[in-house]
């Protein structure tokens, strides 16, 4: 069996579901439709995939035909969509967060199990080989005890009272939006590549554009309103998080996120500080690593010629042919598919991992509510 014989449909017809379908055929898996609420989008973006439209989830859930589902919906249907599909015992991907609810996430990673499918979050920011890079050089010991770790992500496309999307709505995004929606990019990654766990935080949460146009758009769409007199709608999700964090092994950790920080579009940053060796990386220059000693300061850039084995495996491209998101992409969902296949590549952020930034988000938010530290349960 080969990828090619696995089929797929993607539930969900925005930006992620576009980046998910051109990593399938990347992967040569074979998608066979696609479900969406508007039926006239559907069938249009079916047209251009050339694949059949489902008139509902509950038929690509029943057909025998369908072997894996791709939830990339809106935040509130992510719960009852991959439920739905595990019972159907499909093997899911589902974009984060894995639920709105802690509640939520528990059960879907305990249904998850109890079928005995292969499940995936995108965490696609491990893919980047020298993230990989640096996962191995503390993996390895040459960096030393971790004394600090320290990031930002900030992006912009909030920035403006006429930016709006479904996400700052809280019914359909859930109660956090900037710390739920990239944070837990930061902290799955930060997590993985260190083996540390945070433990307790305290977060503040910040709304810099208390109101914003009832029109929406796109994710990362310039296709918005610039009317300043449109009616406007009352927010309550934030705009900026702002965390203080330790972990199981007593380092500290600071983070800070941000959708309104003119200039960034998607700079997922962070230093790790410790006794030997600072490693720092720039998500935005995905293709360099800065390693420093106290003597000296040096830029690591990708090479599959030498490095680590995984920084190597998951060179795509050769040194100098610079790679980028979508290479992590297709990286994570060739390997979703290679899980299924029976292979054990390193790394795949499942549900386990979806969890994990559930119970991340529960903290942040009754941390924000008692304004104090909290565990993270």
């Amino acid at each position: 069996m080969s990828r090619a014989n696995i089929n797929a449909v993607i539930i969900g017809t925005g930006m992620i579901a576009h980046v998910h379908f051109r990593s399938l055929k990347a992967a040569g898996v074979n998608v066979v439709g696609l479900v969406d609420a508007n039926r006239e989008q559907a069938e249009a973006v079916a047209k251009s995939w050339q694949v059949r439209v489902f008139d509902n989830a509950q038929e690509a859930f029943d057909s025998e035909e369908v072997n894996v589902i791709h939830v990339c919906t809106p935040n509130r249907f992510h719960y009852e969509l991959a439920k739905g599909a595990l019972i159907a015992g499909k093997h899911v991907i589902c974009e984060k967060p894995l639920a709105t609810t802690l509640e939520d996430a528990l059960e879907l990673k305990a249904l998850a199990e109890q079928h005995n499918v292969v499940h995936a979050v995108p965490f696609v920011y491990r893919y980047h080989p020298m993230v990989r890079e640096a996962k191995a050089l503390i993996e390895s010991g040459e960096t030393g005890a971790l004394h600090l770790i320290h990031g930002s992500y900030l992006q912009d496309w909030l920035l403006d009272q006429t930016d709006n999307n479904w996400r700052v709505d809280p019914k359909q995004g859930g109660a956090s939006r900037a710390f739920a929606d990239i944070g837990s990019h930061w902290c799955d990654l930060v997590e993985w590549i260190t083996g540390e766990r945070f433990v307790e935080l305290v977060a503040n949460f910040h709304t810099a554009q208390s109101e914003r146009n009832s029109d929406t758009a796109e994710t990362f769409s310039s296709h918005h309103t610039t009317d300043e007199n449109a009616e406007k709608v009352k927010v309550t999700t934030e705009d900026i998080a702002t965390l203080l964090m330790r972990t199981n092994k007593n380092t500290p950790a600071t983070l800070t996120v941000s959708q309104v920080s003119a200039g960034r579009k998607n700079r997922l940053w962070f230093e790790i500080d410790a006794s030997e060796q600072s490693i720092e990386f720039d998500q935005e220059t995905p293709e360099q690593l800065w390693v420093s000693t106290r003597k000296s300061r040096s830029l690591l850039v990708r090479d599959p010629s030498q490095g680590s084995d995984e920084q190597k495996r998951l060179s795509l491209t050769p040194a100098g042919h610079a790679q980028g998101y979508s290479h992590c992409f297709d990286a994570f969902i060739k390997d979703v598919y290679d899980t299924i296949l029976g292979e054990s590549p390193l790394g795949v952020p499942t549900f386990t991992d979806g969890l994990r930034a559930a119970r991340l988000i529960d903290a942040s938010l009754r941390s924000v509510k008692e304004k104090r530290w909290v565990s993270v349960e």
